[in-house]
């Protein structure tokens, strides 16, 4: 066969094979991002360009900075975006727990988009294959206008009538503050948390005094459960329990309803809380405690029969093991724009398999988030149940 004849049946052989790009020459050349206005959340979406024409989507962990993901660029340049691992290897060094993972995570996402562009197959199948045919949503509905569990429950039954077959509310001292003998702390403490609530997420500061507010308010709200002094007094605990119930008679007890945002009290009071709540068949308590506090959420766990459940914040699956090593939690919480992105996460849930826990997943990110974590959870065999924030808003769908 002559060369010619070589060279036509080999443009003949491509006329019928779908490339998409070339892989193994793609590289990365930009990376831009842009803010997202008047989200429940402050959002930071991500795009990263290639030579070829392929553009990777990725986003910024809700109420996180740019800044996290801008400094990565000058390691990212020139490379082919199609070894995710490599990349994410190099990176990951970059990443914090919580907000400070953002960047590398947005990153991580960015990379596996381009990798499924490059290749022409869906994110899921180059991570082994799907589990299932569809993900579960569970839907969390914050207490803004129900002051009441009559009016919670309410609410939480239109997300049914919606098609939602999975609940999540707030049980939280916030629900009770206001009312006399609910609370104790120290003179003064919760006026001025609420006072300076409203700063906790003003991102567009326009004064020196209304910096140095957000920051006073950023330092209070991170002050420990366990080191704030506030308690729970038992008529505050009959509220919330009395809250609770009301739900429960407006929704039944078959759908499954996790609760959260308890607020900073300690340990001993969410053991009383917990055991209070324990006849309304919660799915779980979330985050009643920090994180990073492994020996309490043992204590938590074996005192009340209620799953526990923490994680969003985590970052890596080396951080989850000294809560799975204890046995200290029924479901964990990863966030994919927290935990190391898509691969990782899925690599969390495997983790937790093996020490027969279940992985619900957080989020409260754009619909680029959203389906990061689809991807990741229908390639998770111990996936739950993924939260979604966004019912409330009417142009979500639309970015």
């Amino acid at each position: 066969m002559t060369s010619q004849h070589s060279s036509e049946n080999y443009e003949s052989a491509l006329n019928h094979v779908n490339t998409y790009s070339k892989p193994s020459d793609l590289r990365i050349t930009d990376m831009r991002f842009v803010d997202i206005a008047g989200a429940p959340m402050h959002c930071t979406l991500m795009k990263i360009y290639t030579n070829q024409g392929l553009v990777g989507f990725g986003e910024v962990r809700d109420a996180a900075s740019k800044t996290y993901a801008l400094m990565l660029k000058r390691v990212l340049l020139g490379e082919n975006p199609c070894n995710v691992d490599k990349l994410f290897r190099r990176i990951k060094q970059f990443g914090g727990h919580a907000r400070q993972a953002g960047g590398v995570c947005g990153v991580e996402v960015a990379l596996w988009d381009l990798a499924g562009k490059a290749y022409g197959v869906p994110v899921y199948q180059m991570l082994g294959g799907k589990f299932r045919d569809k993900i579960r949503i569970y839907c969390d509905t914050d207490v803004s206008g129900k002051p009441d569990g009559t009016k919670m429950g309410k609410a939480l039954k239109k997300r049914m009538e919606m098609g939602f077959t999975f609940l999540k509310m707030d049980v939280g001292i916030g629900l009770i503050a206001h009312e006399p003998g609910t609370l104790s702390y120290p003179l003064g403490l919760y006026e001025e948390m609420e006072t300076l609530a409203r700063y906790g997420w003003k991102w567009d500061v326009k004064t020196l005094e209304e910096r140095e507010l957000r920051n006073r308010a950023y330092d209070i709200y991170n002050v420990p459960h366990p080191m704030t002094g506030i308690h729970l007094t038992e008529k505050g605990i009959d509220m919330l329990e009395q809250y609770v119930a009301e739900v429960r008679a407006e929704i039944g007890y078959t759908v499954p309803l996790a609760t959260d945002h308890f607020g900073h009290i300690a340990l001993e009071d969410c053991i009383r809380l917990g055991k209070r709540l324990e006849k309304y068949n919660l799915a779980w308590v979330e985050d009643m405690i920090p994180w990073q506090y492994t020996d309490q959420y043992v204590r938590l766990s074996q005192a009340i029969h209620i799953p526990v459940c923490t994680g969003e914040d985590i970052y890596l699956k080396e951080n989850f093991k000294p809560l799975l090593e204890a046995r200290a939690v029924s479901v964990i919480h990863p966030d994919v724009l927290s935990s190391g992105g898509i691969l990782e996460n899925k690599k969390i849930g495997d983790l937790a398999q093996e020490h027969g826990v279940a992985m619900a997943v957080h989020m409260a990110e754009s619909p680029i988030g959203c389906m990061a974590a689809v991807h990741s959870v229908a390639a998770t065999e111990n996936f739950l149940a993924l939260e979604f924030h966004s019912v409330d808003v009417p142009w979500w769908n639309d970015l």
